[in-house]
């Protein structure tokens, strides 16, 4: 008789061995459908817990699923099929009227009630910038400042300038299309900013969320393309590439090395990490009793500041980073379906894109790159690798630097794409909404 752990008579694995060695996201199929079973079962009969635990379970069950099947579509998984997957499915799901009600209402008061979405921003910027290495923050910001500050004012220029072309308001381009391109990705560009403007604007943060999300999607999409580009234009003109070295005479491979990212794992640490993420976004909202500027961006400067006076102590800034390593590794997907089916309008979402729309984000990302290209080449920089880290600057989060990377094969620039996405991200987060303040 066949076992299906093991086929006894040729050693073969059986059934079971065989579907546990097929993972979605970090789950094994059959225990992946299990829990599934399990969620499902207790939404049809009224059963699911309408609180975290419930809307926990929905959101990860959803997350790892579309995240896995993202990841795995041709074309698609290369331009961030997972994310987009993750926002849009969820989006179709309840503009069908397809998720069931139990289900939706955990979702909401998971994401709405207990507001994860604000702890997760918490979690991601406190641990991405404390956990930098100190010499990529401050020495890959001073390299990479010019060809990101040239960029961007290119970027806003064209950008502003081709939707004029289509009847497009300056204002509209430049706040609610070209920013959201240029501001970080969703977690820490589109969410803050969506808290900002809401405030500054008395409007609500879904329609927000769901205006800026697809100029993201679409910028993420160019940037990723014009990698692809430049690793072909560097292999045709071996003189402008470094083949992932950013300066010709520089030390970019010490630059390179974070002891975060070999530390052991300190669940100790990973305490107090979060209770120094919770505290960042209290400090916010703090801060904004007295200075009028929405708290999520007083959280940005706040960490970057203490960062670059090295007042945390390294046991401290270790603890956030790990926590903002498992959150992003496992929460990531989640806030991406919770966003998707609360925040994105699914009629809104296909009524953003038309030729118009697209021609804008395309046309704000290309000036980005190559500003990036030419100032880089005047900088003493390789103009391949000093644009292909400005197209970082219009990245979807980390998620999207790896994508623009991997597009290029220059895996190796991951610190100085962070300074690009993150740093160059929460600047222009901070300083549109401090613009839309002023005008408003």
């Amino acid at each position: 008789m066949k076992s299906f752990a093991m086929d006894k008579e040729n050693g073969k694995p059986g059934l079971a061995s065989t579907l546990l060695q097929y993972r979605i996201g970090p789950l094994p199929v059959p225990v992946f459908l299990v829990l599934a079973a399990i969620t499902v079962l207790a939404a049809l009969n009224r059963k699911l817990p309408n609180d975290m635990i419930g809307g926990f379970a929905v959101l990860m069950l959803l997350g790892f699923l579309l995240g896995e099947v993202g990841s795995r579509i041709p074309v698609l998984r290369h331009i961030g099929g997972s994310a987009i997957l993750c926002l849009f499915v969820p989006s179709a799901l309840i503009g069908y009227d397809l998720l069931h009600a139990d289900m939706l209402r955990a979702l909401t008061t998971t994401m709405k009630t207990a507001n994860l979405q604000y702890f997760y921003i918490a979690c991601l910027v406190a641990g991405s910038i404390l956990g930098m290495n100190h010499r990529v923050l401050v020495q890959g910001f001073m390299r990479m400042f010019l060809p990101l500050l040239v960029g961007t004012i290119a970027a806003v220029v064209v950008g502003m300038l081709v939707g004029l072309a289509f009847g497009y308001s300056p204002m509209h381009t430049f706040f609610f299309i070209i920013v959201p391109i240029v501001g970080g990705g969703i977690g820490e560009g589109i969410l803050p900013l969506s808290i900002g403007y809401a405030e500054i604007l008395g409007r609500s943060q879904d329609g927000l969320i769901a205006m800026m999300v697809p100029a993201a999607l679409v910028g993420n999409v160019v940037a990723i393309l014009s990698s692809g580009i430049l690793k072909w234009l560097g292999e045709k003109r071996p003189g402008i590439s470094g083949n992932g070295v950013l300066v010709r005479s520089g030390d970019d491979q010490t630059l390179l090395h974070n002891e975060h990212i070999d530390a052991p794992l300190n669940l100790s640490l990973m305490g107090a990490g979060l209770l120094i993420s919770c505290a960042f976004f209290i400090l916010g909202s703090l801060l904004s009793l007295y200075t009028g500027i929405p708290g999520p961006i007083l959280m940005i400067v706040a960490a970057a500041l203490l960062k670059v006076s090295r007042v945390v102590p390294p046991s401290m800034e270790l603890g956030a980073y790990q926590m903002y390593k498992f959150v992003s590794s496992n929460l990531t997907f989640a806030i991406l379906v919770g966003l998707g089916a609360l925040f994105v309008s699914w009629k809104d979402l296909a009524h953003s894109f038309s030729l118009a729309y697209v021609a804008i984000c395309a046309s704000a990302v290309v000036a980005l790159v190559l500003s990036g290209y030419l100032v880089g080449k005047w900088l003493n920089m390789y103009p391949v690798e000093s644009a292909i880290v400005t197209a970082c600057h219009s990245g979807l989060g980390g998620t999207g630097d790896v994508a623009i990377l991997s597009a290029a094969n220059r895996m190796g620039l991951m610190p100085f794409a962070q300074i690009s996405t993150r740093i160059g991200g929460a600047l222009m987060v901070v300083l549109a909404t401090l613009l839309l303040k002023w005008f408003h």
